[in-house]
């Protein structure tokens, strides 16, 4: 499936598939996380479970390509990531298949973008929080996207001391920033 998505006055283009997440159109909630994440040229970033790249290739278009990693663990999201990044000009981000951080060889980021699943038991969000805490360099920022809210600020409140917290579009943006070498709590 193709897709045309203007977004912060610029026109991409996407080639999704059955079985990535939101294959018909642009995600609102990835799309209401970039409208608050703070993008500008030479931030480093991380587009965390990167499903088609929707996130990615949006952070590479304004960060320059150099500066954008991308890690899914399902492979043919990776694949449409890859493909996505070329379709937009910006095919000198890197695309890690893997789970979670544990293929992105890259020590630290300024900005990391986490749309996470949604499960009942948090164990992949709880995982993602904890390793993006570990991979963001002191004083860089998590933006994370979801529904439900008290689970995640109480997470985010324990690894990073606190989190802003905004409902955009029916979603919750949370923004934490790495204050500290270690987790505020375990």
């Amino acid at each position: 499936m193709r897709l045309q998505v203007e977004f912060g006055g610029m026109t991409m283009h996407f080639q999704t598939a059955p079985g990535l997440f939101s294959p018909m159109h642009a995600d609102r909630g990835t799309l209401a996380m970039l409208e608050t994440a703070p993008l500008r040229p030479g931030l480093r970033v991380l587009d965390l479970g990167c499903g088609w790249g929707l996130a990615g290739v949006y952070a590479a278009l304004v960060c320059g390509a150099e500066n954008v990693v991308m890690t899914d663990v399902d492979p043919r999201a990776a694949e449409a990531a890859r493909l996505n990044a070329r379709l937009n000009g910006v095919d000198g981000v890197r695309v890690y298949t893997g789970d979670a951080l544990d293929a992105v060889p890259d020590p630290a980021f300024d900005l990391i973008l986490l749309n996470p699943p949604y499960q009942s038991d948090f164990s992949v969000a709880k995982k993602l929080i904890l390793k993006s805490f570990n991979r963001l360099e002191m004083g860089g920022r998590l933006f994370l996207v979801v529904k439900r809210r008290d689970w995640y600020f109480n997470k985010l409140k324990s690894v990073f001391g606190g989190a802003r917290v905004r409902l955009a579009d029916g979603y919750f943006v949370f923004e934490a920033e790495r204050r500290s070498r270690s987790y505020a709590q375990t």
